[in-house]
């Protein structure tokens, strides 16, 4: 099979490899997947790039992204033989395993080949993965949100864009942070900020009537904690999933315990067993019923895989990054 991989880490146009490696084979409890769609996420050149503290190769080579889009073919011992010919999304790829889906085929737990409806194409199932579960869990994680108020910091975002959607159709009111008009077109919420030019505080404070807001769904914690901490409700939750801006952020910790809020940092990676099966479902229903609108940035075949993470290094793209195997 065509694959790309890396036995290094450095810089996508020099540690990408692309070429020939053996097709696997499904063992037992696993499904063998034609990839038709690679979903490239921040997570995956970061990983590429060695740029986490401390990063080590835990593998002595790496076939990158965790999410992708495909066929199942075949199935290893104790799978329904039914699942040969299922279209299906894919999570955790590359968690913890050597061979993601930057390849035409990967071998993975057949629980993470999540059927993908017909109503989605491939490009869109390699969004799912990380940025709509992430949303999901982001939003809907922690229980209900009908008839509350959620604010979505950085709408425009791959996960924000899907946050302000799943919290729309789960019955509440979205208000979401931007930094332009076209971006927040982008996030499809109705009610938005330009962060740029307007005190977020004081405005979601007007939108609000003073309230303020039920749930965060944050994109940087450090960066947005003192607006946080004086836009949530007493008992509401923040649930953030990044902090770029500063990875070791002091927390204003009295202040959060008054008010009762609950902290939720939260990584997808972890979203596993039966703790995923909701989202899944919720997942499931959005796409049959066409209700995701989903933002592919296309970035062309596996040969293109460097380019494509650069685009994604780069940061000004609207969307996922997908490649067409």
């Amino acid at each position: 099979m065509k694959a790309v991989w890396y036995e290094g880490f450095g810089a996508a146009d020099q540690a990408l490899v692309h070429g020939d490696m053996a097709t696997p084979a499904p063992a037992p409890g696993e499904v063998l997947v034609r990839i038709h769609a690679s979903g490239i996420n921040p997570s995956d050149v970061k990983l590429r790039a060695g740029a986490r503290p401390g990063a080590i190769m835990d593998y002595p080579r790496v076939i990158p992204h965790s999410d992708g889009a495909g066929v199942i073919e075949a199935v290893g011992g104790g799978v329904d033989a039914g699942r040969v010919g299922e279209r299906v999304w894919l999570w955790n790829a590359q968690w913890q395993r050597p061979f993601g889906t930057g390849a035409e085929y990967v071998a993975l737990p057949a629980a993470q080949a999540v059927r993908l409806p017909d109503t989605t194409g491939f490009a869109e199932g390699a969004c799912l993965g990380i940025p709509a579960m992430t949303a999901w869990m982001a939003v809907c994680g922690d229980g209900p949100v009908a008839g509350k108020t959620v604010l979505v910091t950085g709408g425009a975002g791959t996960v924000g864009r899907y946050a302000c959607q799943m919290a729309r159709l789960s019955g509440a009111r979205v208000i979401t942070t931007v930094s332009s008009a076209v971006k927040a077109r982008h996030s499809t919420a109705e009610e938005w900020v330009n962060y740029r030019d307007t005190d977020v505080t004081a405005a979601v404070m007007d939108m609000t009537d003073g309230a303020g807001v039920d749930r965060i769904v944050e994109v940087d914690f450090a960066a947005n904690q003192a607006a946080s901490l004086a836009l949530i409700k007493p008992s509401g939750t923040i649930a953030s999933y990044a902090s770029a801006s500063e990875r070791t952020p002091a927390l204003d910790f009295y202040p959060f315990m008054f008010k009762n809020t609950r902290l939720h940092m939260l990584i997808v990676y972890r979203l596993i067993g039966a703790a995923r099966a909701p989202g899944e479902s919720q997942l499931t229903a959005w796409l049959e019923a066409g209700a995701l609108s989903h933002a592919v940035v296309p970035g062309g075949g596996l040969a293109d895989c460097a380019s494509a993470h650069a685009l994604v290094e780069a940061g000004d793209k609207l969307g996922t990054v997908v490649l067409d195997i």
